[in-house]
């Protein structure tokens, strides 16, 4: 069934008259009919948040007491928890993932942060103390206050995962979260602004704005000189282009940008568990999450039993089946990110390299060959310098390379821009902790791939990001500090 989605803003739902279409990148079906909101609608959603988080309506939100606050919040949680099935269901069926993916890794565990965050943010603890000065005795102590609004601006690999990991520390601290989803993945977002408008949340303190990068909605809210601070995960260049608008004005920013992620695979590695969990770490979702591998450097000694345990790996991941339980692999997101990927695919051959499995389309002979599908590939054989080990696919591919010794695979390792995540493989645990903190990225994994607390801190080094977030951390971006003094008089006049 195709849907029409229109935009939410100040707890009204706003058509517009440029409509762009959603295709599913399963079978190139049409999925919704997008409402893109215009300049004046951008406008309308800023000026009504700063009203109710740092304005003059707010006592309904920003100044509202936090015991009230977060009850609200908790409130809206519980409803959004009993629309888990749509929200899967919307996962579904913008991005092509499976079920059982959407189901474990999107669904409850996304909806589940706003609870998280309400009770992390109800436990943060303030600062005081007393001190002498020359005119007497004074007391200061600390306070975090709104700091308006919130452009929460959100990438389509895991969008609903995305999109409360930035919404619910905003609204945690009283102010207004501005969501702009990515164009390619709009339905959950949409579930997230109907719950909003069945709850407690009052007009203005969450809005969502449909549309495309410059020139349309995100655009016109990062450059909006009303929007506080600015949440962003997504491509580099992207990024970077944000920090540049956001300069003027000198507003905040967090940014979690790409990485180009290195699997280090060491000589007495388990060779069992390093293949289940570079099997997730570099096709889980396609290859389309961040801190996915698209490097493995593998000690010489056990580089071709790696690369043979890898390649049927890969040849026996199940394919397009929305329906299977357990690891498979969906589509890209579009198919215009397939021609990227594919792109960068058709440059091994010609830099020397070779694959030892994929390195194409697949073929279904069904609706799904109109799909944005890419074989899981492996390539071996090419420099430090070629196309594929440098630039990042964000797709279901890997290099993979020898090294002979700890401080050569060091140097691989850093070898990039980048600096997200990493993955080291070894039995040895002095080996694991003196080579982690010499790779330079913001997460670094032993024996294992995406193990993550959510509320855990999260950072990106070069090109990676700007900024850190995750847990107090988030809470903290979405604040504004504050110290009071005040003097404490001998006597009562």
């Amino acid at each position: 069934m195709t849907h029409e989605l229109k935009n939410f803003i100040a707890g009204r739902w706003v058509a517009s008259d440029s409509v762009f279409e959603k295709r599913s990148p399963f079978d190139g079906s049409l999925v919704a009919h997008v409402h893109e909101a215009s300049r004046d609608m951008v406008s309308e959603a800023v000026e009504r948040g700063r009203d109710v988080s740092i304005g003059t309506a707010a006592q309904t939100w920003g100044n509202l007491p936090q015991k009230r606050r977060l009850a609200i919040i908790h409130d809206f949680a519980a409803k959004l928890m009993e629309r888990v099935d749509d929200l899967v269901e919307a996962e579904v069926a913008d991005t092509g993932r499976s079920y059982w993916q959407a189901r474990n890794f999107d669904g409850a565990r996304a909806a589940g942060l706003f609870k998280a965050y309400a009770d992390l943010a109800a436990g943060l603890e303030t600062r005081s103390k007393p001190f002498d000065t020359p005119g007497g005795q004074a007391l200061w102590y600390t306070a975090r206050r709104p700091k308006g609004v919130i452009a929460c601006i959100c990438p389509w690999n895991m969008p609903l995962l995305m999109a409360c990991m930035k919404v619910a520390p905003a609204l945690a601290m009283g102010n207004a979260a501005i969501l702009k989803p990515s164009e390619e993945t709009p339905s959950s977002a949409t579930i997230l602004a109907e719950v909003v408008a069945s709850s407690d949340i009052p007009d203005g303190a969450f809005s969502l704005i449909h549309g495309f990068g410059s020139g349309s909605a995100g655009g016109f809210l990062t450059a909006h000189q009303d929007v506080d601070a600015i949440t962003f995960t997504g491509e580099s260049g992207t990024g970077s282009a944000i920090m540049k608008v956001a300069a003027d004005g000198l507003r905040d920013v967090s940014l979690e940008l790409g990485g180009k992620n290195a699997a280090i695979v060491f000589g007495d590695a388990v060779m069992d568990r390093v293949a289940e969990g570079v099997q997730r770490s570099a096709f889980f979702n396609c290859g389309q999450i961040c801190f996915c591998t698209e490097r493995a450097y593998v000690h010489r000694s056990r580089f071709d039993e790696f690369v043979d345990r890898m390649a049927g790996v890969a040849r026996g991941i199940v394919v397009g089946q929305k329906d299977q339980n357990g690891f498979s692999m969906g589509p890209l997101i579009s198919q215009t990110h397939r021609e990227k990927v594919v792109g960068l695919l058709d440059t091994v051959k010609p830099d020397g390299g070779e694959f030892v499995s994929g390195g194409g389309v697949p073929q279904f002979g069904d609706e799904r060959d109109n799909g944005a599908f890419v074989e899981p590939s492996i390539a071996i054989g090419l420099s430090e310098d070629a196309r594929f080990v440098r630039e990042e696919a964000f797709g279901p591919v890997m290099h993979v390379a020898p090294f002979d010794d700890e401080a050569e695979v060091i140097s691989l390792a850093n070898n990039t821009r980048y600096g997200l995540a990493t993955s080291i493989w070894t039995e040895s645990l002095n080996r694991a902790h003196r080579v982690a903190p010499q790779i330079r990225v913001g997460h670094a994994w032993i024996n294992s791939w995406q193990m993550r607390d959510l509320l855990s801190p999260l950072a990106g080094v070069g090109i990676s990001g700007v900024g850190d977030q995750g847990g107090q951390r988030s809470l903290e971006f979405c604040s504004q500090p504050q110290t009071i003094t005040t003097r404490i008089f001998g006597d009562d006049p």
